[in-house]
């Protein structure tokens, strides 16, 4: 009998991808392939890479992964699949190392092309179709080996065509799993340990079952499942719907907000054909602050997005100086080719890019430490993590002021006693338990 195929999966970009390297992890090993992701001393026969698009950096990263892992193991079969593969498929066919491109049009049949390959079946390098035509979204996945968080893919695509943006090309329209299959998931994610599920897609406010809307999906989920935490990916303002806030007085649903707001002045918002307003930046973080106090809510926003002046950069940071929220996450413009934003006049220097940045930044951390500072002398349910360091329900990171052996994906009360060196410290308060 042959011995089975051995893999390993590298997982570039955002928690969708974190999902699908899950499901192919699954199929995989239900094919009979052997993971050999938790051996670091292992050569395995196939390294599959599921590529990120966002950025142009981020597919040149997997560019030079690919050079690197061939030229260390020539004998390996080295898959691209993912957002790259889709939409920078000839940055793939140019590298030498790069044995299979699989775009995310054909993601379903990665297992079976691999097959294909070793049996000398297969004529093509590069297996792609349109993704607009793309109507499954590959359930059954959630969690990689040696997590103990699962993410739950309840969407996928985008409809909106954001101007900076090229995932609309890379993953196709927007379409969702029915509420009946997410709940029987959950169920088994739950059933099989996992104490955490973190409901994401590309745009989730997006979500459409037959008429019922995201507010639909997290009641069901609430009422049917009994996974302890709940968490949301990220939402626009304008999505935050007094009845979504609602559902936030079930513990359950982890008073944690991922906010894509990409930039606080209305004209720059424009710019960057998104459909909410600075007002609706101010109301929505107006609203969580008032529904649901003390939640943890961190923010996308883009550092010198083309034609923002300077006197509109300014109002859009003093807006954000006054409004209630934890930590921004800023990102430096970067021109994506093949979007609009990129064909448009009006860019920014780097170094203005770079100020830029730099000051959003510097108004992040001067937040996030005055809020860290506020959260010593609490008593907070913590997750323990697979590497030892725990997270909060609201979603602070918290590292143990002594070791947790045996405790690994148990939730427990943690006292928070320090902040220091930008991060919270914290005893449990059963330590005399330990």
């Amino acid at each position: 009998m042959n011995s089975p195929i051995t893999f390993r999966l590298h997982t570039y970009g955002c928690k969708v991808n974190t999902y699908d390297s899950g499901l192919l992890q699954a199929r995989l090993m239900k094919s009979g392939f052997l993971d050999s992701s938790n051996d670091k001393d292992a050569t395995p026969q196939v390294h599959i890479l599921n590529t990120c698009a966002v950025t142009k950096d981020a597919t040149m990263e997997a560019v030079k992964t690919a050079r690197r892992l061939k030229a260390k193991n020539p004998f390996s079969l080295v898959v691209v699949t993912g957002c790259a593969a889709q939409v920078d498929t000839e940055e793939f066919t140019h590298v030498a190392g790069v044995d299979l491109v699989v775009a995310n049009s054909h993601k379903g049949s990665l297992e079976n092309l691999v097959r294909q390959y070793y049996a000398g079946l297969l004529k093509e390098r590069v297996h792609k179709s349109n993704i607009f035509k793309k109507e499954d979204l590959e359930a059954g996945g959630g969690i990689e080996n040696g997590h103990t968080r699962a993410f739950l893919k309840i969407q996928d695509g985008c409809d909106s065509f954001c101007t900076f943006c090229v995932i609309p090309f890379a993953r196709g329209k927007s379409r969702s799993l029915t509420i009946q299959d997410l709940v029987q998931r959950l169920n088994e994610l739950e059933s099989s340990g996992v104490k955490e599920a973190v409901l994401t897609g590309v745009h989730i406010a997006d979500y459409d079952d037959q008429g019922a809307r995201l507010e639909d999906l997290v009641e069901a989920v609430l009422l049917k499942t009994k996974m302890s935490r709940i968490r949301l990916s990220s939402l626009e303002p304008g999505e935050v719907s007094p009845r979504l806030l609602d559902l936030y007085q079930d513990p359950r649903l982890c008073p944690h907000f991922h906010m894509s707001i990409q930039a606080a002045h209305t004209r720059v918002l424009q710019a960057m054909k998104r459909k909410y307003s600075s007002e609706q930046v101010a109301e929505s973080l107006t609203a969580i602050n008032e529904r649901v106090p003390g939640s943890y809510v961190g923010m996308d926003v883009i550092a010198g997005f083309p034609g923002e002046t300077d006197e509109e950069f300014q109002m859009g940071t003093e807006l954000l100086g006054q409004l209630p929220w934890t930590r921004l996450h800023v990102f430096p413009y970067s021109s994506r080719p093949g979007t609009y934003a990129a064909r448009q006049p009006g860019h920014l220097t780097r170094m203005q890019i770079k100020r830029r940045a730099e000051i959003l930044r510097g108004l992040s951390d001067a937040r996030l430490n005055q809020s860290a500072i506020k959260q010593i002398g609490q008593v907070k349910s913590a997750l323990v993590l697979g590497n030892g360091k725990l997270l909060t329900r609201d979603y602070w990171p918290v590292e143990a002021d002594e070791p947790l052996l045996g405790r690994v994906n148990q939730e427990l009360p943690m006292e928070i006693t320090a902040f220091h060196a930008g991060k919270l410290r914290g005893r449990p308060i059963d330590a005399m338990l330990l």
